[in-house]
């Protein structure tokens, strides 16, 4: 099988400051394997997303799954996703959706935190993922209103992100242009470029060391 490491492709992060290594090892892949996901880590990373924080504990998520062992609902999942993201992600054993509730449990009244929070949940089930020895990758292409219908999501609810999860597979499987985005180092802005002080877009001297 050929590898991004026998490739000589390094994903590792080149960052300005040291982090812990679990959070450079994590990025978002474009070829899966077609190994299963045991059951027991798939529900140690829903677990994972059960813990994040939430504005008064609202736990604002929902997250909608399907797993090749149920081909008929794997391919109800992969028929939202937009047809590039389709073309890669139909490899993953796992795709899911996640939801997020627009509206406080406890009052009834708007919660603009709700995509934050289960941007949050759904960066918790990425680190243990990644702890797992799987990846996550996470598309803003697929359709809403298709996804909506398909899964009868009720109003006062909005699907954000679809989600493909599985094990690293043999980048050789991609179209070329497909290939070129695997190969392609990791890039990030510089902390100079999004840390402020006293006023907008002036850099914190936090992140710059005299």
């Amino acid at each position: 099988m050929t590898t991004l490491d026998n490739l000589g492709v390094n994903k590792s992060s080149d960052t300005q400051y040291p982090i812990d290594d679990l959070l450079s090892a994590r990025w978002s892949p474009l070829a899966f394997s077609e190994k299963s996901v045991e059951p027991e880590k798939l529900r140690s990373v829903l677990e994972a997303a059960r813990w994040a924080a939430s504005s008064y504990n609202e736990q604002p998520w929902s997250f909608i799954v399907a797993t090749k062992d149920n081909p008929a609902e794997f391919d109800r999942l992969l028929s939202c996703l937009a047809e590039g993201n389709q073309e890669w992600a139909k490899t993953a054993p796992v795709l899911m959706l996640s939801v997020a509730k627009l509206q406080f449990e406890r009052n009834g009244v708007e919660n603009r935190h709700a995509f934050h929070d289960v941007g949050a949940a759904a960066a918790q089930l990425a680190m243990q993922a990644t702890a797992l020895g799987l990846f996550i990758h996470q598309m803003a292409g697929f359709d809403v209103p298709l996804s909506r219908s398909v899964y009868s999501i009720p109003e006062g609810y909005e699907p954000v992100a679809a989600i493909a999860l599985g094990y690293i597979g043999d980048p050789q499987i991609l179209s070329e242009k497909l290939l070129q985005r695997t190969l392609a180092p990791r890039t990030r802005k510089p902390l100079e470029n999004f840390v402020f002080s006293g006023r907008w877009n002036e850099t914190s001297a936090v992140v710059t060391p005299q």
